[in-house]
């Protein structure tokens, strides 16, 4: 009985001790490298990995490893082979994840195949030849709703080609036209401010996405991307 008293006192003792080696690790780590990294981005947080004495650094949606020292800094990808994944990978994809209540769906059209239970958001620059490639793939799914969000980036043509895409009597048909059939799309005239490229851009610089095309599935679960 007094053994197992014992062994239980033990036993918490460890459990409350463990937050206070945690954070005592986590500031070792922060101050070596600190010091001898000034230049160092801010780390945001510090947790262990599967790997025994590895610890991962996060700045901001990036992240590097380091040992429980601070005294060696990893920049690659951990893998874990005997499951096969890519660790870093999957980190990166939930860093960044965006809600879908942030996106500017309004600023979109879209077109349903099917029943359309997949979503998929995609920006495309209408002059973006890796564009038109994505888009003819994009014409083999089924049962999926696509949701097109304009992206001008490679100049005044873009913006024109945008605009009269975005006042097409049928904006689905018009943009498919010219992604997949390179038929220019007809001038037309309406009131696309709301949808400008610069605000567009904006709202693409505020969610961290830089480039073009950029598509993502959007799990009907968490409704995130």
């Amino acid at each position: 009985m007094m053994f197992a008293r014992f062994k239980l006192s033990t036993w918490l003792a460890l459990a409350l001790l463990a937050p206070t080696l945690a954070w005592a690790q986590e500031a070792t780590i922060r101050k070596n490298l600190s010091e001898r990294l000034p230049n160092l981005p801010k780390i945001d947080e510090i947790s262990k990995t599967p790997m025994n004495g590895l610890y991962e650094l996060r700045m901001g949606n990036d992240v590097m490893y380091s040992d429980a020292e601070g005294q060696f800094l990893i920049q690659g990808t951990l893998i874990d082979v005997k499951q096969r994944r890519n660790l870093t990978e999957e980190r990166m994809e939930k860093l960044s994840a965006i809600p879908f209540d942030q996106l500017p769906l309004k600023n979109a059209f879209t077109q349903v195949r099917g029943n359309g239970k997949r979503k998929l958001v995609v920006f495309a620059d209408p002059n973006c030849g890796y564009c038109k490639r994505f888009e003819k793939d994009l014409q083999k799914l089924e049962n999926v709703t696509i949701y097109h969000l304009l992206y001008p980036i490679l100049g005044e043509d873009s913006r024109t080609k945008s605009k009269n895409i975005w006042c097409a009597k049928d904006k689905a048909k018009v943009w498919n036209d010219w992604m997949i059939n390179g038929t220019l799309p007809p001038a037309a005239n309406c009131d696309a401010s709301a949808r400008s490229p610069d605000r567009i851009s904006a709202i693409m610089s505020l969610l961290g996405l830089f480039r073009a095309p950029i598509s993502t599935n959007v799990p009907t679960s968490d409704r995130t991307i």
